[in-house]
């Protein structure tokens, strides 16, 4: 016997297809653009080098503008590894007068092509967020490196 699926359910299930939050569009969402263009960013993990815990530089900060003020933002990843594995995220609100507020501090054990929706993150009274940064991997997590990633941040009304 054939499976129907409600609208809604439908509808959600697309969104994710798409690697989109499922109601975002209810919410009055907006992409915000990654520094460098696009609204969103596919990475892999990478340490780029045997120096690079003490010394270098790793791929693992992505920055997004905050063009207008919004009441929330949400940060949405999507495991695009073959295998299961950690991925560690750290996520900021970082401010117009300099400071920030780091709102995820996690490491997520995702399945390949999972979806998980971060937020809704509201900044504090007063505060003008002038970029959202995201941080997916870690000098203290070897075991993360060679997994890739999609990322996104929604700017809500």
């Amino acid at each position: 016997m054939p499976r129907t699926l409600s609208l809604a359910t439908f509808a959600s299930l697309s969104a994710l297809a798409m690697g989109l939050a499922p109601g975002a569009a209810a919410a009055s969402c907006t992409y915000l653009t990654a520094v460098g263009g696009g609204t969103s960013v596919s990475k892999s993990i990478q340490l780029n080098g045997p120096l690079v815990f003490p010394f270098g530089r790793t791929n693992f900060n992505t920055d997004f503008t905050v063009s207008r003020a919004y009441s929330s933002y949400k940060v949405n990843f999507k495991s695009t590894s073959t295998k299961a594995g950690p991925f560690p995220i750290q996520a900021y609100l970082k401010f117009s007068d300099g400071t920030n507020l780091q709102v995820v501090n996690e490491t997520l054990d995702a399945q390949p092509g999972q979806f998980r929706q971060f937020g809704p993150f509201h900044p504090p009274a007063g505060k003008l967020v002038s970029q959202v940064n995201v941080k997916v991997g870690s000098g203290y997590n070897a075991n993360a490196t060679g997994f890739s990633y999609t990322i996104s941040v929604f700017g809500c009304r």
